[in-house]
């Protein structure tokens, strides 16, 4: 009689994995303050960082899916842990050498490193959790170890920042390493057990081929558009904020408030990611994106027209808040369930065709640079309120996708 294998360890350390992704991804934002400030540049190239993290989604998003299928799930992990080490290795080098091509080159080889754990940390945990309702379980404390992670991140560097005037990336140093510490522990740990691998590619299998694929389905090619645009608004929105609330010349609350305020839209996706657990088993896909998109808008609207000179005293803090954070930060809680939104809506109907469909979701994540990097070029050019029609117009997008886009049109195609 086998006994059942306990993978706590390996859990444990999948969910450290998940708050990873999150607070390395995170740092883009506080970092693209210290680097404006520290090198005298604009948002735009503030935000070069976070643009740098992102564009690595859209070289080893489908590559990194096939190399999952063919090293398995914990040479996949350790490889992305690795390669982890070394970016944000390269980012304190960049404090050392002062250097801010290097600081961006380190943001590139750490978005390689998130991709993959991306792809591998959540089919791992489930599978570590013996899949059903115990393995969804597991990837409902791994979301929220995610947003936790997401919500100190800002706050930490804010802290220790202090002053955005006298910023360096040595002040950042001690939230770097911490990261390494953690890269590096958790890639020992994996390095020592044993984990299942059940979905292994032995080589013998032979698919047929299709002349149709993922792309053959109008509802899809939307949605995948429609996962880059969303993921541009989910980190544009908050990464405009802080730099908005940290400059000086906007009236700024400086870098510690501004970590604050901002991890607060972190701690909205937070609320709102428990409250779709709470529903997602009453509320359809459709509706739920149809709500959060069309909420979204109202709120991303009240910040555009109301005047930054409007203010509201948020208990303790000293200075008060321009009442345009507050309905940037309220919405997290929109952009808390669109992901799941988009993927469900996006995948209806494509059968075989499914798996490759994640890898193609999983390039089109570069939408996170690129989205972000034009809201600041409008935010050099004509202001920080001004710059959130780009997100306003994505989250336009978003509606009309859950409302027109996602019919399957294609209905025709085999998909078995």
């Amino acid at each position: 009689m086998s006994q059942k294998k306990n993978y706590a360890l390996p859990i444990f350390m999948m969910i450290l994995l998940f708050g990873m992704i999150s607070f390395v991804t995170n740092l883009a934002a506080p970092m693209g303050v210290v680097v404006k400030e520290q090198f005298q540049v604009g948002n735009f190239l503030g935000m070069l960082g976070n643009f740098a993290n992102f564009l690595a989604y859209g070289f080893m998003g489908i590559p990194g899916g096939k190399l999952l299928e063919k090293v398995g799930y914990k040479k996949t992990a350790l490889l992305a842990i690795v390669i982890g080490f070394l970016g944000v290795g390269v980012m304190f080098l960049s404090g050392v050498a002062e250097s801010f091509s290097v600081y961006l080159l380190g943001a590139f080889i750490a978005g390689f490193s998130m991709c993959l754990l991306n792809i591998v940390v959540n089919p791992m945990l489930n599978t570590l959790g013996g899949g059903g309702k115990k393995g969804n379980q597991l990837l409902q404390v791994g979301a929220t170890f995610n947003s936790l992670a997401g919500t100190v991140t800002p706050i930490l560097v804010g802290v220790l920042v202090g002053e955005a005037t006298k910023a360096t990336i040595k002040d950042v140093n001690p939230v770097l390493f911490i990261a390494m510490a953690v890269f590096a522990t958790v890639g020992l740990v994996l390095n020592f057990v044993k984990i299942p691998e059940p979905h292994l590619s032995t080589g013998e299998e032979v698919k047929e081929k299709s002349k149709h694929s993922a792309w053959s389905f109008r509802h899809f090619v939307l949605g995948a558009i429609g996962i880059g645009v969303y993921v541009g608004v989910e980190v544009g929105v908050p990464g405009t904020l802080m730099l908005f609330l940290a400059d000086a010349e906007a009236g700024g609350l400086g870098t510690a408030t501004a970590g604050t305020i901002t991890g607060a839209y972190w701690l909205m996706m937070l609320v709102g990611r428990f409250i779709g657990a709470s529903i997602g088993g009453k509320v359809s896909s459709k509706t739920m994106l149809i709500t959060a998109s069309g909420l979204g808008m109202v709120l991303a609207l009240m910040a555009i027209i109301l005047p930054i000179s409007t203010t509201v005293s948020i208990p303790g803090f000293e200075s008060s808040l321009p009442i345009n954070a507050v309905f940037l930060v309220l919405i997290g809680l929109c952009t808390s369930v669109m992901w799941g939104g988009i993927f469900n809506l996006a995948v209806e109907g494509l059968g075989r065709f499914t798996a490759s469909a994640s890898g193609i979701f999983m390039t089109m994540v570069v939408g996170g640079g690129i989205l972000p990097l034009v809201q600041n070029a409008v935010a050099d050019g004509m202001g920080y309120m001004t710059s959130y029609w780009v997100p306003f117009i994505g989250l336009a997008y978003l509606l009309y996708y859950s409302l027109i886009g996602s019919k399957n049109v294609n209905t025709d195609i085999p998909v078995e």
